[in-house]
This record gives C-alpha cells, structure tokens and sequence, in this order.
C-alpha cells in the first residue's frame, strides 16, 4: 500500500501492518521491537497530516503509538502506554503528554 491507499479512519474488517506500507519509514518498522514478542505495528487512522500506528494490545498491556506525517515521513511522534493506562509521549507542539488523549488532541491541533 502506499500513503494515498491508506484509509481515513479505522479498518474494521482488517489490519495493515507497517511492512504492508511501502513509504514505512525503519523507525515505524521497529516500533514494537522492545515489546514482549515484538509485534509489527499496524494502522489505525488519519489524525490530519497524521498517519497512527499502534504496536501492541489496545490496554492492559505496553503498547507503542506512533504519529507519521503523511507528507513528511522523517516526521513523527510516539506515544507508549503502560499496562496500567498511564503513559508518556512527546507531540508536536512539544509538549510530554501522559494521557494518550491529550496526545493525540495535539496531533489533531498541530497538523
């Protein structure tokens, strides 16, 4: 696939794994490397320019997010949850984020 092909909002009937996407930049293709039996990240959505990634389970788990501008793929920014719900993430503005959210929020609002 490639970036156009990719869908606005969320696949429900299918996953798309970061090495299914022919721009993937190495770091996306690494994202779940430190996770317990490293899972290939896969698509979730369009956040604006931001194209989300997630390693790992949804919850109850770590887990990776990962934001990659879709016209700048040197662009991007992660976000890793905690089992707990707790996390931590660095996003556009610049801001460290512990509530995924708030994270995504700034993604939507610095696109």
């Amino acid at each position: 696939m490639h970036t156009v092909d990719l869908p606005p909002t969320p696949t429900r009937d299918r996953n798309i794994p970061a090495d299914a996407w022919v721009e993937a930049p190495a770091v996306l293709l690494e994202l779940g490397a430190d996770l317990p039996a490293g899972p290939m990240a896969v698509y979730k959505r369009r956040i604006g320019r931001w194209l989300l990634w997630r390693a790992g389970p949804a919850s109850g788990g770590h887990a990776r997010y990962q934001a990659v501008a879709a016209d700048a793929i040197d662009q991007h920014y992660e976000f890793r949850l905690q089992p707990d719900g707790g996390g931590t993430g660095r996003g556009p503005s610049d801001v460290v984020h512990t509530r995924f959210r708030t994270w995504k929020e700034d993604l939507r609002d610095h696109g």
